[in-house]
């Protein structure tokens, strides 16, 4: 891969088509724990290979492609967060059982949101994209032992936000269609 970075950033255009497709799948899966639309998620994952193809002499060092480009990913989908307010309507999905899962997700995103960004960001890295802390650490420019103390505390917080959502009355987690993990 770092051959191909090296190419890329010499000018050559198929090497970094090679590159973003590599990460086309994770950098959508990411984008859509982040983003409630396809349309948005389209939209940040373009907006990052844009960026990612103006900024490339930026990178120092080239192993490191990966982490960079799902960082510039994760900060546009927080400024498409920061830009609007999102809103899911259930009577424009036409299937019960996809319905159903749409529900999953929106549940799913607002025990989400629920989370103070820092916590958020490292569940969703680990538990969606399948990152290692250490991975994570370099990712999000923070020590290991914060992303380790992160998963800890965002888990426990996921944790009281279904209990709290339970006891309310809010929503029976149990009773919900398949009833997925959310993260």
């Amino acid at each position: 891969m770092k051959k191909l970075v090296v190419r890329a950033q010499e000018g050559d255009a198929d090497a970094f088509v090679q590159l973003v497709e590599q990460y086309r799948q994770q950098m959508y899966k990411i984008a859509f724990c982040y983003l409630a639309s396809s349309e948005d998620v389209a939209d940040a994952i373009q907006d990052t290979i844009l960026t990612a193809y103006e900024k490339l002499g930026d990178l120092k060092h080239p192993p490191y492609f990966k982490t960079w480009l799902i960082r510039i990913l994760i900060n546009r989908c927080k400024d498409y967060l920061n830009q609007r307010a999102r809103e899911i309507t259930l009577e424009t999905v036409p299937d019960r059982e996809v319905r159903d899962q749409v529900l999953e997700r929106i549940i799913c995103r607002e025990m989400l949101a629920e989370l103070d960004a820092k916590y958020r960001d490292v569940l969703i890295l680990h538990y969606v994209e399948g990152f290692r802390a250490r991975e994570i650490a370099e990712i999000l420019d923070v020590k290991l032992g914060t992303v380790l103390t992160r998963l800890s505390r965002g888990r426990e917080r996921m944790k009281e936000i279904y209990e709290l959502n339970q006891t309310e009355g809010k929503v029976d987690y149990d009773e919900r269609p398949g009833n997925q993990e959310c993260i």
